[in-house]
Order: C-alpha cells, then sequence, then structure tokens
C-alpha cells in the first residue's frame, strides 16, 4: 500500500470512529501486553495497539497518572487504523533506568529526550504526539526542539513550557494554594511524606484534579501499581524541585533548557483541550494560542470533565488527535 493510500484508509476510518458513540465503555479494558525495549538511559515499558503500519501516534502521561489513562483511547485510535505507543515516563510502570549510575532526573528536557530516544528504538521517523499534565508538558518541549519529529500535537491545558527564572517569581495566594503539593515536595518531610503515602497522596490529587470523576477503587488500584516503580519518588521530587530552582539539574540538558526557558513557539498543527470542571492549575486558554504558529484549535471539553481527560473524555481525546492528524496533510 503506498503512502497516498494508507492516508486515505486511514481517514475513512476516522471518519468512522468520529460518527461512533462509544457510550460508556468496559472499565475494565486490558492494554495488552507489555512490551519492553531499551531506549536511551531507559528500558522503557509500553503498550502498543492498532496496525504495526500506521501512522504513530504517542500518548503521553502525567503525574500521578499512567497509560491506563489511554485505555480507552486506544482501542478508537487503533481502529482508525494508527499504531498507538503508549510509554510510561521515567520512574513509572516497568520503566527502568539501564544503569544506577545515572541521575534520578525529572527535568522537562530529560523527559523530551526519553520520548526521541523511544522513536528512535521504535524506529519511528515521525509521530504524533498527545498528551495530559507531565505527558503534554513533554509533547511540547519535543515539538519545540525536535520539530522534524513531530507531525502533529494535541496537549491539555495548552502550551505548558515554563520559564525556570520567571517561575520563582511568587503567584498571588490564591495561585500558590494550588501548587501547595509543589511546596510540599520541597520540603524533607513531603519527601517523606509521598514515599509512605504515595497511593493516598495519589488519590487525593486525583480527586482534587478532577472534582466531578466518580472513579472506582478498581480504576485507581490499576494506575497506582505503576507509582511502585523504584525511581518513582525520586523523580517526581527532583520534577518538583527542579521548577522551584531547589535542585540542580545535569548540564548535558542545559543547552536544551535554554532553548526551553525562551519559550519557543510551536509551529507543529496542534489542538488544545481542556476540561471545564479541570481542579489542577492549569493557564487560561487566551493565553497560549500566540505559542503556536501552525494551524491550531482550542476546545474545552464539556460535561464535568477534569485534569485527566483522556480517561474522562477519551472520544473527545481520540476525536482531536483523528481532527489534528488531518491538519498535517
Amino acid at each position: 500500500m503506498s503512502a497516498a493510500d494508507l492516508a486515505t484508509s486511514v481517514s475513512a476510518k476516522a471518519a468512522s470512529v468520529r460518527e461512533k458513540n462509544t457510550g460508556n465503555m468496559n472499565s475494565n479494558l486490558s492494554l495488552g501486553p507489555i512490551k519492553q525495549i531499551d531506549a536511551g538511559l531507559l528500558s522503557v515499558g509500553y503498550a502498543e495497539a492498532g496496525p504495526s503500519n500506521g501512522p504513530a501516534v504517542i500518548l503521553l502521561h502525567g503525574w500521578p497518572y499512567d497509560i491506563y489513562s489511554f485505555t480507552e483511547v486506544a482501542p478508537l485510535l487503533a481502529s482508525a487504523g494508527y499504531r498507538v505507543i503508549m510509554p510510561w515516563l521515567r520512574g513509572y510502570g516497568t520503566t527502568r533506568f539501564l544503569s544506577a549510575d545515572t541521575m534520578r532526573n525529572g527535568q522537562p528536557a530529560a523527559l523530551g529526550e526519553d520520548t526521541i530516544h523511544l522513536m528512535d528504538a521504535l524506529k519511528i521517523d515521525k509521530a504524533i504526539l498527545a498528551g495530559f499534565d507531565w505527558g503534554a508538558r513533554t509533547a511540547n518541549v519535543v515539538a519545540a526542539l525536535w520539530p522534524e519529529r513531530v507531525r502533529a500535537m494535541v496537549s491539555v491545558s495548552g502550551y505548558l513550557i515554563g520559564n525556570r527564572d520567571a517561575a520563582k517569581a511568587p503567584l498571588p495566594p490564591g495561585a500558590e494554594l494550588q501548587w501547595w503539593y509543589q511546596f510540599y515536595f520541597a520540603t524533607d518531610r513531603g519527601r517523606a511524606g509521598y514515599e509512605k503515602y504515595r497511593a493516598d497522596f495519589s488519590k487525593l490529587i486525583w480527586r482534587l484534579a478532577s472534582p466531578q470523576w466518580k472513579f472506582d477503587d478498581t480504576t485507581f488500584a490499576r494506575s497506582a501499581a505503576s507509582f511502585d516503580n523504584p525511581d518513582h519518588v525520586d523523580i517526581v521530587i527532583h520534577n518538583y524541585r527542579w521548577r522551584l530552582g531547589l535542585a540542580d539539574g545535569e548540564a548535558k540538558y542545559d543547552a536544551l533548557e535554554k532553548k526551553l526557558g525562551q519559550l519557543p513557539v510551536i509551529a507543529a498543527p496542534t489542538i488544545t483541550l481542556e476540561g471545564d470542571a479541570n481542579g489542577a492549575p492549569h493557564p487560561p486558554e487566551n493565553s497560549y494560542a500566540k505559542f503556536f504558529s501552525g494551524k491550531y484549535v482550542h476546545r474545552t471539553i464539556t460535561g464535568g470533565i477534569g485534569h485527566n481527560l483522556p480517561q474522562e473524555a477519551p472520544k473527545a481525546f481520540a476525536d482531536a488527535v483523528i481532527e489534528v492528524a488531518g491538519y498535517a496533510r
């Protein structure tokens, strides 16, 4: 099948997915067997769905979530002809560092480079990236620093690249309150507390970030198992301390972080999404359109949708991926 024929086939299947009303899908759907591949500094654990020769879509999760946020998104994309890759980020699930000597680094450039190494290992030249929370930031980072590798992007909560120096400035008290966990993690007590109560802590974040999402214990436990990764606490604590300037990164990422600190414009076609009941800190939608120079659309997803948008509104998320893929032709 030629590239043109493949694109036509995928487009036709995508149209049928848009028309399909998925209703209440089975919350016990599985992602299938977990695969492992060495990629850069990591042995990456990931799930895969769809035809191996389909256009690649990489779905990137956030904190404190995991690849099971995409359990209902993956079959929608796979049935539309896409090759769907869902990796656990460093510090989650079965992803492991290949060396005990590697710094457990959670800074944004490191997570972005992990994605590039994974694409290289899977022999994916160019992909659609879609994510939320840390995953949206990682997609933004890859699109900004390696634009030739990104076909299009779906980013929940918009443009999440930040300037570390600017982040040192205090916010009004109400805004600072939303970031309470970041300040907690800045303390030894906070690190010890997250180590001891990581499941309880994560469930609290789920409830605060998605106040109208009625997830059950089975759904939460499935993802919480991913936080038992031996590097999880180190990565999470470093990520938030680095953002506040309380922890150093690695010198090898300095040039990349300098570029990111300039808030580069993203050229890839992009759809940004926001839930109408997102209880997590997030920028207002009118603040970030200027950071996208390609075809750009923003949508607010209604119905009490919180921070974990792919899991709470899987069809809307999958539809956005399919739509933005059409922008890139």
